[in-house]
């Protein structure tokens, strides 16, 4: 999810749902403690509970990463161990590490030894030819010994080589079975998994086998798939939000993102909100207008109010169209 969930995909799905544990993109140690730390790990008070995704294999690092983290107020931090792009594989961290648990553990035994909060790990059901359920299954009991809190599972083995990351999103053909037998297996352990849910139909069956259920980009593609996930997943009645309510909450955040500095522009903002009306009448034209008006350097929030302006111009054209066709059958 690198170049999605930024703080503003963030702050938008967090005006749809207020209880679903939010991610930041990974960011590496090395960039963490090296870099401008309020650049990478801003958010606005409202994301949480949010989680902090770190790649890297020094324990050390890791655990420095583990102590800003806390520091920083994030509610977990998640080792990605699922990642399989060439240039994390050249830092050593990633899927390559699911070929060797004991350094995985060293560094989540690190982490927690350095931080009160959780420390989770993302990975993959195997790697390479490495992707027999034995393989993950110690892959994971090693690890779970130095203390994660909770394994979440890609249903997918990641070729290394060979399989571009898209490709690896989708070449190699899910699994569900084995993770629901990790956890069964594992009865004790927190397992979530993750990989190609985009109804929340297919999350309920999933929480009959495993614990928790992670959506990557079927929520990027389509927000509003989480409009009443509080509502039926978290108990909170009436919990089912609109979209105009979302995008009043947007405007008001993006005028307050401006405000705060020249430097910043309205077109981060909209880039996760492109999908926001995805499957409504007229919702081409509000990604065009959108597209046009949003990322000139001098755009404000205006644009957002003219995009759905325009897009329900679109919907009544076709209303009355339709209802002149039908009248004249």
């Amino acid at each position: 999810m690198m170049d999605r969930t930024d703080r503003h995909f963030r702050f938008l799905m967090r005006q749809i749902t207020r209880c679903t544990l939010l991610y930041t993109e990974m960011v590496t140690a090395d960039a963490l403690l090296r870099g401008d730390r309020d650049h990478l790990l801003g958010f606005d008070p409202c994301e949480h509970p949010l989680a902090l995704q770190v790649g890297g294999d020094d324990p050390v690092k890791l655990a420095e990463c583990a102590r800003i983290a806390e520091d920083r107020g994030f509610a977990e931090i998640n080792l990605n161990v699922g990642c399989p792009s060439d240039r994390v594989q050249q830092g050593n961290f990633g899927a390559c590490l699911m070929a060797a648990p004991e350094t995985v553990a060293r560094a989540v035994a690190s982490m927690k030894a350095a931080c009160g909060i959780p420390v989770t790990v993302k990975h993959r059901i195997g790697i390479d030819e490495l992707d027999s359920f034995a393989h993950m299954l110690r892959f994971v009991e090693v690890v779970a010994a130095a203390g994660a809190d909770r394994f979440t599972v890609h249903a997918r083995k990641a070729w290394l080589s060979g399989l571009s990351p898209k490709e690896n999103r989708n070449i190699p053909p899910l699994r569900y079975g084995d993770v629901h037998r990790l956890k069964r297996e594992l009865p004790n352990l927190e397992i979530e998994i993750n990989g190609g849910f985009k109804t929340l139909d297919s999350i309920a069956e999933q929480l009959g086998h495993v614990d928790a259920v992670m959506v990557g980009r079927a929520a990027y593609d389509n927000p509003m798939l989480f409009a009443d996930v509080d509502s039926r997943f978290f108990g909170l009645d009436g919990a089912v939000v609109e979209r105009t309510e979302v995008l009043e909450a947007m405007v008001g955040y993006a005028d307050r993102w401006l405000a705060v500095s020249p430097k910043n522009r309205l077109g981060p903002i909209l880039r996760p909100m492109m999908h926001l009306f995805i499957g409504q009448v007229g919702a081409r034209v509000w990604r065009r207008t959108l597209s046009e008006r949003g990322f000139r350097p001098d755009a404000d929030s205006s644009v957002l109010h003219a995009a759905y302006a325009r897009m329900v111009g679109t919907a009544d054209q076709r209303a009355k169209s339709d209802g002149a066709t039908a009248v004249g059958a």
